[in-house]
């Protein structure tokens, strides 16, 4: 029972995008391991942007930047 977790920082993922995401996951998973479909979960978490870190900045003050 396979369980994928994707986490992104929120900022405006479509639910088309997002169920592009499961779909992708689940068919990997199905493709490389064998895994059954019907049993394979697929989390999204949305971070906020203060929330999310990179090389010691919040992802918030690193897109003011242009990084």
């Amino acid at each position: 029972m396979p369980y994928v977790n994707i986490r992104i920082t929120r900022e405006g993922a479509t639910p088309e995008q997002k169920a592009a995401l499961i779909k992708g996951a689940t068919d990997l998973l199905v493709e490389v391991l064998g895994k059954n479909p019907a049993t394979t979960f697929v989390v999204i978490d949305e971070v906020e942007l203060d929330n999310w870190g990179v090389a010691g900045e919040t992802v918030r003050e690193l897109r003011k930047k242009g990084q």
